[in-house]
């Protein structure tokens, strides 16, 4: 048995914010940002928090599935931009949709998150342990996000995807993940440093750090490095695929990757000019949205791929059930 999506969901805060009030508080314009990473606005949280969000993804994906959330045996958040560490997301959103049968626990593995969630959710299926599943990612970017520095506030949003995922004879066809920890100073944030009476002087919190060279070089030679191990895994050609989701990182970044494997951009759906970097949330997101905008049909197939902190870079090749 493999892995099959049968429901999607997503939550995106109501507060919008835009390029041109970006440029009422760091030095940027709205031709600045859009012309170097294709993002005009993107969502964030003011009253919204991880979990609300996961929460309500969750919920939307159930009722697309039409699964009760007592069905759910499993129940993955990939996050790393959770409201507590404990207890983790996974819990909180086990509590609120009243999925008492559910294990629940939280990854994370940041803009790979949502399909390494994926992957192991497929591998539990194929070994039997578990039949039902919702899948989340979300994010809360914004409260790691230094508003001062422009390299970085004009990319990171917020928001949640979810999919209700159920064991059958067909949906995940071949997967591909990755890890480079040598290189994981290109994105980074650190948590609190040790804080005891044997190191009695508390550090200051700091904000999130990204070398956006090192990640641009990472991604455009990776990800189709990972597309094409999965083709030839999946016995699949490039032009086999219906629709390739990226993480939605940055328009460059997408635009390179879809040049070299040589797919047309009619098959690379596209929404961070809306919703900008949500991290493990993008490809969720993503999904959601050509989900309920019915591009999706019964047999077509789907490349996801993520990538980011770590570094790591997930793909996965599925056939559409729904």
């Amino acid at each position: 048995m493999r892995a099959q999506i049968i429901g999607t969901g997503s939550c995106l805060p109501e507060k919008i914010v835009t390029n041109d009030f970006l440029s009422t508080i760091v030095d940027t314009s709205d031709e600045w940002i859009s012309s170097r990473t294709g993002i005009r606005q993107r969502h964030i949280a003011v009253e919204e928090t991880t979990a609300s969000m996961s929460t309500e993804a969750g919920r939307r994906a159930l009722e697309s599935a039409g699964v009760k959330a007592e069905e759910l045996d499993l129940i993955i958040v990939a996050t790393c931009t959770p409201d507590t560490l404990v207890p983790n997301t996974a819990c909180l959103v086990q509590s609120e949709l009243g999925a008492v049968n559910a294990v629940a626990f939280d990854i994370s593995a940041a803009c790979s998150g949502f399909v390494f969630a994926l992957n192991l959710v497929d591998a539990y299926m194929q070994a039997g342990v578990h039949k039902t599943a919702l899948v989340i990612g979300a994010e809360t970017l914004s409260r790691i996000v230094d508003w001062s520095d422009r390299s970085t506030c004009v990319l990171f949003a917020d928001g949640a995807g979810a999919a209700v995922v159920r064991a059958a004879e067909r949906g995940v066809i071949a997967s591909t993940q990755g890890s480079d920890g040598t290189r994981g100073g290109a994105i980074y944030v650190k948590n609190r440093e040790n804080y005891n009476p044997f190191v009695p002087e508390q550090k200051p919190i700091d904000y999130l750090y990204m070398d956006g060279g090192e990640v641009f070089k990472f991604a455009v030679k990776k990800v189709p490095q990972s597309i094409l191990q999965t083709l030839e895994a999946a016995n699949l050609t490039t032009e086999d695929i219906d629709w390739y989701l990226f993480h939605q990182a940055n328009a460059r970044i997408t635009a390179t990757i879809a040049k070299r494997l040589k797919v047309p951009d009619e098959k690379i759906p596209m929404n961070v000019d809306k919703c900008g970097n949500t991290s493990a949330a993008s490809v969720a997101i993503l999904l959601d949205e050509v989900n309920r905008k019915g591009m999706l049909k019964k047999g077509d197939k789907l490349m996801l791929a993520g990538f980011g902190s770590g570094l790591t870079w997930g793909t996965m090749a599925i056939e559409w059930g729904i």
